[in-house]
């Protein structure tokens, strides 16, 4: 039964924002969710893109930060559904000449794998491996005392340095500085600025400790899984129902936005003081993306044998060739060679495809708002690797920046992460605040990725900003 004023209305049913009301359930408190699209899940949703039987990953397709997420451990998340599938191998990065450098689950085996860079490898993620819960209570929330400062300093040293310096210094050979961009190319940054090593060794570091999994049958059942906990802790869902302003909001003690400082400031610019509306205004987001999705007959051809057992597959060639991509984007232009991010559920999850058939997931980095059509150079791209690919496509499904836009409201100009995450937006985005996810409006917070820790689906924005809101209006 619809509850007429519920202590708490989250605004966005994203994981994010159904961790937020998880939080605020668990805590004894009525709370009901308003989502304006017909189905919950956000950023987190699948569909038939291309042809029928064909389950596609709209956006988030590879869940290691699910996996390791401190908030979706306490979530009984098979209990509603959800299975994890673990690729053979979770990563592989293509070079030319058929060869490719893996990162496995087994540290050793990825060390091995490595030659000559295996020590230096170990080096480098194996502390962090060992000590991987330790450094996400540090580093996955608001910047606050950390609590383990060893290990936050063990993984602060590097990642504050720029992508490309780590991986020459700590790396002699391509194999392993390549792979390491290619991680730290998650971040959406400039590969040679300040932090952006910081995504290489967290997604590595995961790697090893949780897999890059999948979710069998697609990232839709995560979120349906999320939903259908929530509902047993009797929180309601409302689809359909888009909010325009305070006044479409249901009465209630408190409200929680699953969205970008955008959307607040069109929603309630009137509640919050002019200072705190300017610091919203301030507000960067960074590039778009351009996706493509693939029905395929067969799988990939890739060249290198481990490119074929892996779940995600990073496509865009040496270090330099992805640093060189990525700084074209940030420069409003759009690479020929673009770095590719690749997803192939199917290999693992037969429920994708019909049977003998498969999907493969792919996107690459563009100016924000771009409607350039990138499928060819992605599949240019993918074909340098893999010749043949383009012989195995049956249907595409193609969403530029500004197509991901309207898909998701929360993708300003395609931005998938909610906002930059670099220095300036780190710990301090959306604005400058003791607490990031209260706003000027003692009634009002923020829980969505434009507050910390960020992008992906881990569900700590939503748990965080509950508990700000349970702290000060919700006791």
């Amino acid at each position: 039964m619809a509850v007429s004023r519920p202590d708490a209305v989250v605004v966005g049913a994203g994981p994010n924002g159904l961790a937020a009301a998880i939080t605020l359930a668990r805590a004894g408190r009525s709370v009901q969710v308003l989502e304006a699209e017909p189905t919950a899940g956000g950023g987190c949703r699948s569909g038939e893109l291309t042809l029928p039987g064909y389950i596609h990953d709209i956006c988030s397709a590879v869940h290691p930060l699910a996996a390791a997420s401190l908030f979706l451990r306490t979530v009984p998340l098979a209990e509603h559904g959800v299975e994890l599938v673990q690729p053979d191998i979770p990563l592989a990065h293509p070079l030319d000449g058929g060869r490719a450098a893996l990162l496995h689950r087994d540290l050793a085996e990825t060390c091995a794998g490595l030659g000559a860079d295996g020590a230096r490898y170990r080096r480098l993620f194996g502390p962090l491996v060992e000590n991987i819960d330790r450094v996400l209570e540090d580093v996955h929330g608001p910047l606050r005392p950390p609590q383990h400062p060893v290990s936050l300093v063990q993984f602060g040293v590097r990642a504050i340095w720029p992508a490309t310096t780590l991986a020459r210094v700590a790396f002699k050979h391509q194999p392993a500085r390549s792979m390491f961009a290619g991680m730290a190319g998650h971040s959406m940054l400039e590969l040679d600025k300040p932090l952006t090593s910081a995504a290489a060794l967290v997604l590595g570091t995961l790697g090893h400790a949780v897999g890059w999994p999948f979710v069998r049958g697609g990232s839709q059942v995560l979120a349906d899984a999320m939903v259908s906990y929530l509902q047993s802790l009797g929180g309601e869902v409302v689809t359909g129902r888009r909010v325009q302003s305070v006044a479409d909001l249901p009465r209630s003690r408190a409200v929680l936005f699953d969205l970008t400082p955008r959307q607040i400031l069109g929603i309630a610019s009137d509640q919050l003081s002019a200072r705190y509306r300017r610091s919203l205004q301030r507000f960067r987001y960074g590039p778009g993306v351009f996706k493509l999705d693939l029905a395929l007959k067969e799988p990939i051809p890739w060249s290198a044998p481990g490119c074929r057992r892996a779940g995600t597959v990073h496509v865009g060639g040496t270090m330099e060739e992805i640093a060189a991509g990525e700084r074209m984007v940030w420069a409003g232009r759009h690479p020929e060679r673009p770095y590719v991010l690749l997803a192939q559920p199917s290999l693992f999850d037969a429920s994708r495809a019909p049977r003998g058939k498969h999907t493969a997931w792919a996107y690459c980095h563009v100016p924000s708002g771009s409607n350039v059509d990138m499928s060819d150079r992605i599949e240019a791209q993918i074909e340098r690797f893999a010749p043949g690919f383009r012989d195995v496509i049956e249907a595409r499904s193609l969403m530029n920046a500004q197509d991901m836009e309207r898909h998701n409201t929360n993708y300003v100009g395609g931005d998938i992460n909610g906002g930059v995450q670099d220095f300036r937006q780190l710990f301090t985005r959306p604005a400058v605040r003791p607490v990031p996810y209260t706003t000027s409006n003692p009634r009002l917070f923020i829980c969505s990725s434009s507050t910390p820790p960020g992008g992906g689906v881990h569900g700590m924005c939503g748990f965080f900003g509950a508990q700000a809101a349970l702290s000060r209006v919700l006791k």
